[in-house]
């Protein structure tokens, strides 16, 4: 049924539209997959559709977020981080490959170019060659392990997924608390807590 695939389109957007870590959307498209049966490459293709869409709209909406919650100080460090990781285009889409490849949440990824007003054209390309390959693979995984569902209900509380979790919010106080400006410039590592209006 055709509303099986909305549900997966639907729940990878919501799972990548949030400003904070939330288990990654291939959760969703596996959990869709799994009881409605759905066929695997199409849930891959719709699902990687809605996540690229979610994320594409976080990358717009972040500036605003900044603005409303960071101080200026803090917008001006995220923003030379981005202008840093623009100097060398081909190390940054390395970055986002690599990153988007790994089974973490990219929210602080995409929360970092989207203050940093990164363009989406810049971020979007390599996140979907990563998301594409990594879903590809954690589809037919979740495909396979489908036999036994007691053991994914089980992984929710895993130490992966916990550790996923734990990595995802501790790349999320690095972005906003290192000054990243006295970082890259005097290689000194200063933590500062006042980022808030």
């Amino acid at each position: 049924m055709w509303w099986q695939y909305l549900l997966v389109f639907l729940g990878a957007l919501l799972f990548d539209i949030v400003p904070f870590p939330f288990p990654p959307a291939f959760t969703i498209m596996m959990f869709f997959q799994i009881i409605f049966g759905l066929n695997v490459w199409a849930v891959i293709i719709i699902g990687v559709a809605g996540s690229v869409l979610g994320r594409y709209i976080l990358l717009l909406y972040a500036p605003l977020l900044a603005t409303k919650y960071l101080n200026e100080s803090k917008n001006n460090d995220i923003q030379f981080l981005g202008a840093k990781m623009k100097e060398n285009k081909w190390k940054g889409q390395a970055i986002v490959l690599a990153y988007s490849l790994l089974p973490l949440p990219t929210t602080p990824l995409f929360l970092g170019a989207g203050i940093s007003k990164l363009r989406p054209l810049y971020i979007i390309p390599a996140f979907i060659i990563g998301k594409f390959t990594s879903d590809t693979i954690a589809l037919h995984l979740g495909k396979y392990a489908s036999e036994n569902i007691g053991s994914i209900i089980e992984n929710l509380f895993s130490w992966q997924s916990i550790a996923s979790l734990i990595l995802s919010l501790l790349l999320l106080f690095c972005l906003f608390f290192i000054d990243w400006r006295k970082l890259i410039q005097t290689k000194k590592l200063v933590i500062n807590y006042k980022i808030w209006k």
